[in-house]
């Protein structure tokens, strides 16, 4: 069993957060009729939440181990922007957002019943190139005060400049954690650390077919983009992480599966909030494995708590 890391050295690990930030809306109910209008279910809706989402979710799981998180996003200013907003302070993120008067906060509408998710309705627009330029402005400004640096991609358009950010951080010495989108990984050139799901992988290198094969495509992967390290999330089956030395798999730490929406969030802001409190990466893997085990437990993303990391699971 892995050993608690302390409160205190989680205050002193302070990471800043960068990327696209939305609102996650659910909609919860019952179904029992077919419209009359299509042949869909007619969701009678009971009650509604809104959670974090994105490069927010991440930040929030990063405070909620009780590490010092800062985020830095573009929002519209618009009530989901000022919604956005209040929730971050309420999860003690210190958010450092720029206002984009010409588009629409990202919103994800889940409608939920019994467990399942029925329908997802997104709404996003892409930030100007001023309010990125600016963003930009900010990161300089923001950077050297972390000792760890989170770029979150989701392809929305928050980090047009990743390159400049790599570049900036890297030459201050900061750690660079990468969540990934897309094909293209040449902008993530210069990473610590990148920490892909399957099918983002996949997408890169294209299908392996045996381990030998996934451990040499990922090395040569690694050294064409100067990658120190790559944490491969394989859903039900764990981990495993790619660094000079040999794989380490990790094996998921869950015990039901409900939802794995934000999984990934969790394992990039636990691995980042624990090498800021100085665990190495591979005691900090495990801790990201266990957190992924508690919040795929739960329906809809859900950061996790320093308690459900380490007081609970002693319990347990």
């Amino acid at each position: 069993m892995l050993p608690s890391v302390s409160r205190e050295r989680l205050a002193g690990a302070s990471v800043l957060v960068v990327g696209d930030v939305m609102l996650d809306r659910y909609w919860f109910g019952d179904v029992s009729r077919i419209s009359p209008e299509a042949p869909v279910p007619v969701v009678h809706v009971q009650r509604s939440e809104e959670r974090l989402g994105g490069a927010a979710n991440v930040a929030c799981n990063i405070a909620g181990l009780g590490a010092d998180a800062a985020l830095l996003c573009v929002v519209g200013v618009d009530e989901p922007g000022e919604r956005l907003m209040t929730l971050l302070s309420e999860s003690n993120v210190k958010a450092y957002a720029e206002r984009d008067r010409s588009i629409s906060t990202i919103i994800k509408l889940r409608v939920i019943s019994r467990q399942q998710q029925l329908l997802r309705v997104d709404f996003e627009e892409t930030p100007t190139k001023e309010i990125l330029l600016a963003s930009l402005a900010r990161f300089d400004a923001l950077v050297g005060d972390a000792r760890i640096i989170l770029l979150s991609d989701y392809a929305k358009g928050g980090l047009t400049h990743v390159s400049s950010m790599i570049a900036t951080a890297r030459r201050l010495g900061k750690r660079v954690l990468i969540d990934p989108k897309g094909a293209d990984w040449q902008r993530y050139r210069g990473a610590s650390l990148i920490t892909p799901n399957r099918a983002e992988l996949r997408e890169v290198i294209g299908a392996w077919s045996s381990e030998a094969d996934l451990t040499s495509r990922v090395a040569q992967l690694r050294k064409s983009l100067d990658i120190d390290s790559l944490l491969l999330t394989r859903s039900e089956e764990g981990m495993t992480l790619f660094t000079d030395h040999d794989p380490v798999h990790v094996p998921t730490a869950a015990r039901e599966v409900y939802d794995v929406s934000g999984a990934g969030d969790t394992v990039i802001g636990t691995v980042a909030a624990m090498l800021g409190a100085g665990v190495s990466l591979l005691d900090a893997v495990d801790y990201a494995n266990r957190a992924a085990g508690v919040v795929v437990g739960r329906v809809g993303t859900s950061p996790i708590s320093y308690e459900e990391l380490f007081v609970n699971e002693v319990a347990a």
